[in-house]
């Protein structure tokens, strides 16, 4: 098997004719490349992928407001963690 890297145009063009592997793809050049905007525009775009990508993010800068944005845009994941966070325990100091 072959390992081919494809342009990000090449990728857009397959993702806009509704290929999700494609638009997957995208999410993770952009992860890769730390655009966390156009990671923004793919999950608006039904990325669930993105989704998931923004959600690590999220989590491991500990950015309950991000979690919060991923969620409302659809992305149930990142709601889940939301709340995981929020119930965690805390160490007595105020937030």
């Amino acid at each position: 098997m072959t390992n081919m890297s494809f342009d990000r145009e090449t990728l857009r063009a397959l993702a806009d004719e509704g290929n999700e592997t494609a638009l997957d793809r995208l999410a993770d050049l952009a992860d890769t490349a730390g655009d966390l905007e156009q990671l923004s525009e793919l999950l608006d775009e039904g990325s669930m992928h993105a989704g998931l990508l923004l959600t690590r993010r999220a989590v491991a800068a500990g950015d309950l407001r991000a979690l919060q944005r991923v969620s409302d845009a659809g992305y149930e994941e990142a709601g889940n963690e939301l709340d995981r966070l929020l119930k965690a325990p805390t160490d007595g100091h105020r937030l």
